[in-house]
């Protein structure tokens, strides 16, 4: 090779090597412009136990002018309290969790501090072979990058992988683009020294929301710290309702309170809390937030009617007297609804409380007014049959019950099994025993798997009335195989066999229930009356004289008859 092209040739190496080291080299080293500006949105964050030990230590950023941030998740688990440090150094306090995904280990929280300054997201999905920089706490003098080498996506957020090794308690850091916004936030590397790193899609970080249903999801129950009610009245009312159902009074309490703060000019936090209240016998603090509720209520009509059934339940369920309520006012309130809003639940509520009154003939003539509309139904027709009854005009009270199982069909389903009851009751009252006990047929086979010893004695004291002593037998029977220690379904049966003639069977349930309990007079008081109808007198007498004994003032009558 021709001396001089070879050397040529090396230079042009050289020079090309050269080129592409400063090429790279101002790349990696190069300050951007925006580097001073973004570090200040950068924090450390300490989470904290119970007992204010150190949890965990790491690294977070601003995303919102509120105090909005985001870092990893595994530091919140376990802890009760948390607090960043930012730039220059102050403390602020973690005031509430905003979202939080354990898959991806990202936790979106709410610092207590004004006026933050968050950086700029890229809502941009960063092509490979882009350049990316990462911005740590405090650092901004040399900051690394690297190339984005691969980038792939999740519904529709990127997941970047950087060639760059991540710098030690870098993790949870921004990894930023040319324009100084943040495609990323980084995650721990799988281990130290490691070429290449990892970010999340920081919009994916930022979109982290809580909803009604996910208040109490498991991965957000893995902390103690507060969380934060949804932005939408409706959601966070939805929170509301699934704190309620958790058993947990204090629980419920604290995020009525947020709810209050959250949403001062609805009146809902301030029922929320009155019914608590209400429940407390705080009666005046009730009535505080119920008239703080009707001032900022946009829908008057609906406040005043939570208020009318909130002092009508208290009324009738809370023997706690408070002068500033009464019935009357309750009747007020619901009357105050209804001028503003005729609405059919407003009338019921308030025939509830005119029956509470007592005053039957005007709640009644409510009740069979809702019957003719949208309110048609089994429950506004049997309120209306309880006005009858307590009017004593049984006639028509019956007929009422009849439009109460009207509103069913058959077959029937476990929603009619309380009316069929009181169907039942109302006719065995007045004397319809057969009737009666059709009611209590249907009953029965509509709850065969909850009747107890109970029912099947009082339709064998109905079959009695209605003369099918048979069914009656049958009855007793099933009370006693279901509740064998229960004495009086012995001396029942016992009394319906010698009734009927069937000595010899009335002799052994005596016997059965003497057995059981010897000391108690019955069974030695049907047992001598057996003894003595079948002819037995010797030994039947004696058998009442034990009755007597031990208490029974019917066995001295019996003795004077047969001896």
């Amino acid at each position: 090779m021709n001396k001089n092209l070879s050397n040529r040739t090396k230079t042009c190496r050289l020079l090309l090597s050269t080129s592409l080291f400063i090429f790279f080299a101002l790349h990696v080293t190069a300050q951007p412009s925006w580097v001073k500006k973004a570090s200040k949105s950068v924090f450390i964050l300490k989470t904290f136990a119970a007992d204010g030990s150190l949890l965990s230590s790491t690294n977070g950023f601003y995303t919102g002018t509120n105090g909005e941030a985001v870092s990893n998740f595994t530091p919140f688990k376990g802890a009760s309290s948390a607090i960043i440090i930012d730039a220059q150094g102050k403390e602020f306090p973690v005031n509430s969790i905003l979202g939080a995904n354990d898959m991806y280990d990202v936790v979106r929280f709410r610092v207590d501090a004004s006026k933050t300054q968050p950086l700029t997201l890229s809502y941009a999905i960063t092509p490979e072979g882009s350049m990316a920089w990462l911005l740590p706490y405090r650092e901004t003098k040399s900051i690394a990058s690297g190339m984005i080498r691969k980038t792939e996506t999740f519904q529709g957020y990127a997941y970047y992988t950087v060639a760059m090794t991540l710098p030690q308690h870098a993790e949870s850091c921004p990894l930023m683009n040319d324009e100084g916004e943040v495609i990323g936030m980084m995650q721990p590397s799988a281990q130290v020294g490691d070429t290449l790193s990892y970010a999340l899609s920081a919009v994916f970080a930022d979109s982290l929301r809580i909803t009604g249903l996910t208040m109490f999801d498991q991965s957000l129950q893995q902390t103690q710290i507060r969380k934060e009610l949804p932005d939408d009245l409706q959601e966070a009312n939805l929170a509301v309702f699934m704190a309620s159902s958790r058993n947990d009074s204090a629980l419920y309490a604290a995020i009525v309170e947020d709810l209050i703060q959250k949403f001062p000019d609805t009146p809902d936090g301030y029922i929320y809390r009155a019914q608590i209240e209400t429940a407390a016998n705080k009666f005046a603090e009730a009535e505080n937030d119920m008239n703080q509720a009707l001032r900022v209520s946009r829908q008057k009509d609906e406040t005043h009617f939570t208020y009318a059934r909130m002092i009508y339940q208290k009324e009738l369920y809370q023997s706690t007297p408070y002068e500033g309520w009464s019935l009357d006012m309750a009747l007020s309130e619901i009357r105050e609804a209804i001028k503003q809003n005729p609405q059919p639940t407003y009338r019921q509520l308030e025939a509830d409380i005119l029956f509470a009154q007592k005053q039957y003939d005007e709640a009644c003539n409510i009740y069979q007014q809702l019957s003719l509309g949208e309110l048609r139904s089994a429950e506004v027709f049997f309120s209306a049959a309880r006005c009858k009854e307590m009017l004593r005009d049984t006639t028509a009270m019956l007929a009422l019950m009849d439009s109460v199982m009207a509103t069913f069909s058959r077959p029937y389903l476990k929603e009619a099994a309380h009316y069929l009851w009181a169907r039942a009751d109302a006719r065995r009252q007045a004397g319809k025993f057969r009737d009666a006990i059709n009611d209590m047929n249907d009953y029965e086979e509509l709850m065969k798997a909850s009747v107890n010893d109970n029912f099947y004695y009082v339709r064998h004291q109905t079959e009695i009335q209605g003369r099918l002593y048979q069914q009656a037998l049958n009855d007793i029977s099933k009370a006693i195989q279901m509740n064998p220690q229960e004495m009086l379904y012995y001396a029942e049966k016992a009394s319906l066999e010698i009734r009927v003639g069937l000595y010899d069977d009335a002799m052994s349930t005596a016997r059965e229930c003497i057995v059981i309990d010897d000391q108690n007079s019955d069974g030695y008081l049907f047992l001598g009356l057996a003894q003595c109808m079948k002819g037995q007198k010797q030994e039947g007498l004696q058998n009442l004289q034990r009755a007597l004994e031990l208490g029974d003032p019917q066995a001295e009558d019996m003795m004077k008859r047969f001896q």
